[in-house]
């Protein structure tokens, strides 16, 4: 297993793209990371765009970025909800600082931007937030996936193969 003792922190919100929350969930812990869920309360029951569930683990107050390798960020509209959070825009600032991976996929961008954490970073996302990304400062490219460093972007669930792939090789470099 690639990513043995590794721990990554996936965060949610309420109306998350269904697939970018659980296939990244599931291909790390297939690959033997230990994947937390954290939401704006610990045992809450957010539900995706199209109804699948999740329970938090843990709230975001909760989460220290230090006990961490890597965060997820989902897209779907969740990441709208999920900027307005400080202690989500502390960790992720946090987590860039120690250059841990942070993956972002579709409409994660805007938490980055909200992070601000994107400038000289290249980038790809749904094409929806391109000018977004732009204006936060960030290299926006049209791929499957991007890697800037310890950064992972894709655009929307039709490139999570590519995108896990890449994420998974980072994650285990570190």
């Amino acid at each position: 297993m690639k990513l043995q003792g590794k721990k990554v922190i996936q965060i949610v919100s309420d109306e998350f793209e269904d697939l970018e929350l659980w296939y990244p969930v599931l291909r790390l812990r297939e690959e033997g990371a230990e994947v937390h869920i954290a939401g704006e309360k610990a045992n809450e029951q957010y539900k995706g765009k199209y109804g699948v569930p999740v329970t938090s683990d843990c709230s975001f107050e909760e989460v220290q970025a230090s006990d961490y390798d890597a965060i997820l960020v989902p897209g779907g509209w969740s990441p709208d909800k999920l900027r307005r959070y400080e202690s989500i825009l502390t960790m992720v600032q946090n987590m860039n600082d120690d250059e841990k991976v942070i993956g972002q996929i579709c409409h994660a961008g805007w938490v980055l931007i909200s992070a601000d954490i994107l400038k000289g970073k290249r980038v790809t996302s749904t094409p929806g937030i391109k000018h977004d990304m732009m204006n936060a400062g960030a290299e926006w490219v049209n791929e499957p996936v991007t890697v800037d460093g310890h950064l992972v972007s894709s655009r929307r669930p039709p490139d999570l193969p590519d995108y896990m792939r890449e994420f998974i090789k980072v994650l285990e470099s570190k």
